[in-house]
C-alpha cells in the first residue's frame, strides 16, 4: 500500500530518453531562482534533471504554507487542461541550482495523447499527489501537534528527502510551514523526541537514529 509522500522524485526515471527525443529547451535555475511566481500561470510543465523545488503558496493573511518538494526524475507540474483560479497563488522556488527540460503545455499533451506509458504515469502520479491533500485534510489535520511532527519525521525518513544522506535537510519554519504549527510547537515536540533518543538535530538538520520507536508515535494512516 502507497502511503504520504511529501517528497516527489524519480518517478519519471523510465521516460528521461524519451523526454530528451521530445520538442523541449533546456533551461537552468539557480538556488532562489522562482520557476513559478504569483500570478503567473502555470504554461510550461518542467522535467527535472538535477536539484530540487519547493511549492508553497504566501496566503493573504501572511502565513505561508509548504505544499511539497519535487527533485530530479519528477514531472511538475503535472500536465492538466483545466486552469484554476488557485494556482495563480502558487510559487516553486529553487531550493538548489536546478537544470531542467520545459515543454510547452501544448507539446506535453502531445506526448500524453500518443504514449500510453506516459500518460498512465501521469494519472498514477496525480493519485499520489491528490492522496497527499487527503492525508492532510482528512487524517493529519486532527493528530495532535507531536503526532503531525513524528508523521512528517518518518514519511521523510522513508522516502528521503535529502538523497546525499538519511538526514532530512529541514528548518523549524519550515516543519512548521508544512503542517501549520507554531514554531514553539514544533520546538518542543523536536525536544521530546530529542529526549527520548529518537532524533539529533542540528543546525538546518535532523536526523532520525530510532526509526522503529518514531512510528510508535505515528498515527496507522502514516506506518508503512
Amino acid at each position: 500500500m502507497q502511503t504520504p509522500r511529501y517528497y516527489f522524485a524519480h518517478d519519471y526515471d523510465p521516460f528521461h530518453g524519451y523526454f530528451l527525443s521530445q520538442p523541449h529547451q533546456k533551461k537552468a535555475f539557480k538556488k532562489g531562482d522562482f520557476l513559478w511566481k504569483p500570478n503567473q500561470p502555470h504554461g510550461k510543465i518542467y522535467y527535472i534533471l538535477s536539484g530540487m523545488a519547493m511549492h508553497y503558496v504566501n496566503h493573504e493573511n501572511g502565513h505561508r504554507k509548504i505544499i511539497s518538494f519535487h527533485g530530479s526524475g519528477t514531472v511538475f507540474p503535472g500536465y492538466h487542461r483545466l486552469d484554476f483560479k488557485i494556482e495563480l497563488s502558487l510559487i516553486v522556488e529553487a531550493l538548489t541550482d536546478m537544470e531542467v527540460l520545459e515543454f510547452t503545455k501544448d507539446g506535453f499533451q502531445n506526448m500524453f495523447e500518443t504514449n500510453v506509458d506516459l500518460s498512465e504515469k501521469v494519472v498514477d502520479w496525480y493519485a499520489m499527489y491528490v492522496n497527499r491533500f487527503l492525508f492532510e485534510s482528512a487524517h493529519q489535520e486532527y493528530n495532535t501537534s507531536l503526532m503531525k511532527i513524528c508523521n512528517l519525521l518518518y514519511l521523510l525518513t522513508e522516502n528521503r528527502l535529502s538523497c546525499s544522506s538519511s538526514a532530512i535537510d529541514m528548518t523549524q519554519d519550515e516543519i512548521a510551514d508544512i503542517l501549520g504549527l507554531s514554531r514553539v510547537h514544533v520546538a518542543r515536540g523536536l525536544s521530546e523526541l530529542r529526549e527520548k533518543n529518537i532524533i539529533l538535530t542540528q543546525r538546518k538538520q535532523i536526523q532520525v537514529t530510532d526509526l522503529p520507536a518514531l512510528e510508535t508515535y505515528c498515527s496507522e494512516e502514516t506506518r508503512s
